[in-house]
């Protein structure tokens, strides 16, 4: 499957949140990454980010494609994560 995923971590915990995603998908900006991601692996990164958010305070939000030829997405302004991170 195809994953956007989007997260908003207190300042204390957002590096461990980075260190998860990186794991598992792709670092697209700021708090956004995407990938395809095997379901296995993807219950797996639900897990972990379960495990380290204060749901009073953080949130995560994530968008499922059966593939990302279903999914397009555009792009302007200044480009983060670099070209090789694009699938």
């Amino acid at each position: 499957m195809f994953v956007i995923l989007v997260y908003d971590f207190d300042k204390r915990r957002v590096s461990k949140a980075l260190k998860i995603a990186r794991k598992y998908l792709y670092w697209v900006q700021n708090s956004v990454f995407e990938g395809e991601i095997s379901e296995a692996n993807y219950v797996k990164l639900k897990a972990e980010l379960e495990d380290i958010i204060d749901p009073d305070v953080d949130s995560v939000i994530f968008y499922t494609f059966r593939t990302q030829k279903y999914s397009k997405r555009e792009e302007f302004g200044l480009k983060k994560g670099g070209e090789e991170f694009i699938l």
